[in-house]
């Protein structure tokens, strides 16, 4: 099932929740367990994120510099894949620009189109650790645009060789980023809303939020969207901080901001416990506000992490 038949399917709003692969030599354990805390409150698709290979230089004795590639996860179409056919869910893998050249993004589509993965959502992703700007990989999308249309292309039966036999159209249904306080690379989120619109132009099937805290930040993009013209779905994306830390390294990381009373809360914890049940209180609150509004679908970002996600999806679904 496609997201956007999920969305509509109901007439109310849907769980959807995000994991990241297990680590490199974990097994499948942990994420199983992660997804089995969560099946009691049906969520209709999983997302699976990607991640690139990362560089890392290491001094060789007589002082040479060894450059290594490392790869810290295991393939993301594997992991759906097994996710999708052990339990008959829907499975979002993310697609990225960063470590993949065109030609590898043709053939992870033609895998996942093979396995029966019908939904893709589209990033640019980031770039490598220490450098300012991103690059793409030589060959290699250097925008979420250019991600979108090379899969509409694919949705359309044309691939990058235009002599292959067999072109086999590929139906997928492709969601991208929207970032409610403006990615952290854009002037303004008038700019930003240009890419975003674009991206929907260009193919994009639904809209998936970052992170955000003020739910108030949620409605004013979205009323922005449709001032523009974009009328796809928009899923707000919401985070339960889980950590005392995650006070100063959301922000940092991800561009965002957290509203004062939600300050106060974290800054009076004195454990990560304490945090996370700040952290989870609020995020019901959110939860529950947007739901009231109607929207589609409220999408969890877990990080590996069931308890908290649990507590929300027991009070609102």
């Amino acid at each position: 099932m496609k997201v956007t038949e999920a969305l509509g399917q109901s007439g109310r709003t849907v769980l959807s929740f995000e994991l990241l692969p297990p680590l490199k030599g974990s097994d499948s354990t942990r994420i199983y367990r992660t997804i089995e805390n969560l099946l009691e409150f049906d969520p209709k698709f999983i997302n699976i994120t990607t991640h690139r290979d990362e560089i890392e230089f290491r001094e060789k004795p007589g002082g040479q510099i060894e450059r290594r590639v490392v790869r810290k996860r295991p393939g993301t179409v594997a992991i759906a894949a097994a996710i999708q056919h052990r339990y008959g869910i829907p499975v979002v893998p993310h697609i990225v620009c960063g470590g993949f050249t065109r030609s590898e993004t043709e053939h992870v589509m033609i895998d996942l189109h093979f396995l029966g993965i019908e939904n893709v959502l589209a990033l640019r992703g980031d770039g490598l650790k220490g450098e300012a700007v991103f690059r793409p990989e030589p060959g290699g999308n250097a925008h979420a645009i250019d991600l979108v249309r090379q899969i509409n292309n694919l949705k359309k039966g044309i691939y990058l060789d235009p002599e292959l036999k067999n072109s086999t159209p590929l139906d997928f249904c492709v969601g991208v980023a929207g970032y409610p306080e403006k990615h952290a690379e854009a002037p303004n989120i008038e700019t930003d809303l240009c890419y975003l619109r674009q991206k929907v132009e260009a193919g994009a099937d639904y809209i998936v939020t970052q992170m955000f805290f003020d739910n108030q930040v949620y409605f004013d993009f979205v009323n922005k969207c449709r001032e523009m013209g974009i009328t796809v779905p928009i899923i707000p994306g919401i985070k339960p901080i889980a950590l005392m830390n995650q006070l100063t390294v959301l922000p940092k990381i991800f561009s965002i901001s957290l509203p004062p009373a939600l300050s106060k809360a974290l800054h009076g914890c004195k454990t990560d416990e304490e945090a996370r049940r700040a952290g989870t209180e609020w995020a019901i609150s959110q939860a529950r506000e947007l739901i009231a509004t109607g929207v589609p679908g409220l999408h969890i970002y877990t990080y590996g992490l069931s308890d908290n996600v649990r507590e929300i999806a027991k009070a609102i679904f």
